[in-house]
């Protein structure tokens, strides 16, 4: 159990610079919810539903972290910050990081069966502050979801999402080659939505470009014309005179 901890805060130290020792990571809010949701799962599976929502509440009212009781929660979960929201029918899988503001939330059947309402993290999933992952939905291990994200469909393994709705962005898989891409985001990458909207910007400047040198063609040869129509003009002007 104790080498178990250990490992538990040397994964959350190699994801955060903050901290200048384990002591300092026994602290953490996300480390505190996460070790009384431990408890408040083992209560809920032994259908003690009272305790567990009392811990719940009592986890939430000390880190502002709200997990339901019967969230399933792997190995080496980091929650950053805090204010996050984890519903009862998720699933989170090993070495996840999830940033402050997330909420992992739920659709609201019309039939009125409960069944499974809430999303599936893999494995390495890394959810950036304010992304909000809705319904029964599943994102693959390695998966990036950036900050504010609106994710609301199934999410490829390795993807980055972005936007609202959440699209994937085109990044290079050797990006992946690290062991971990803080913040679940990446300066290399952009909005396909922006970028679709850049193209167009450009593509617009430079027919305006080719409608001015087609007007400036126009208007040059029509002055030559107007000359050569003036030049008999003023011969016929002069044998007449």
């Amino acid at each position: 159990m104790f080498n178990g901890l250990i490992a538990y805060l040397d994964s959350i130290k190699a994801r955060d610079p903050a901290p200048r020792s384990r002591w300092e990571i026994l602290l953490y809010p996300g480390l505190v919810a996460v070790g009384m949701h431990r408890i408040a799962h083992w209560l809920f599976e032994a259908r003690l539903f009272f305790l567990a929502r009392f811990v719940n509440h009592l986890s939430r009212w000390l880190t502002a972290i709200d997990i339901h009781p019967g969230a399933k929660i792997g190995r080496h979960l980091f929650i950053d910050h805090g204010f996050t929201v984890i519903g009862e029918t998720a699933e989170i899988g090993d070495n996840v990081t999830i940033y402050q503001c997330v909420t992992l939330g739920g659709t609201d059947p019309a039939n009125g069966i409960a069944g499974k309402r809430h999303p599936t993290l893999a494995d390495d999933v890394i959810v950036g502050s304010g992304a909000q992952i809705l319904g029964p939905i599943t994102v693959n291990p390695r998966a990036r979801i950036g900050a504010n994200a609106v994710v609301t469909k199934d999410v490829p393994e390795g993807a980055v999402m972005v936007g609202i709705p959440a699209r994937s962005t085109l990044v290079d898989a050797a990006e992946y080659a690290r062991e971990f891409v803080p913040y679940g985001t990446c300066n290399e990458t952009f909005d396909p939505a922006t970028q679709k909207v850049e193209l167009l910007q450009c593509q617009l400047e430079q027919m305006q470009k080719q409608l001015a040198a087609l007007i400036a063609e126009r208007d040059a040869a029509g002055e030559d014309e107007a000359g050569e129509d003036e030049a008999p003009r003023r011969k016929g002007s002069r044998k007449s005179a």
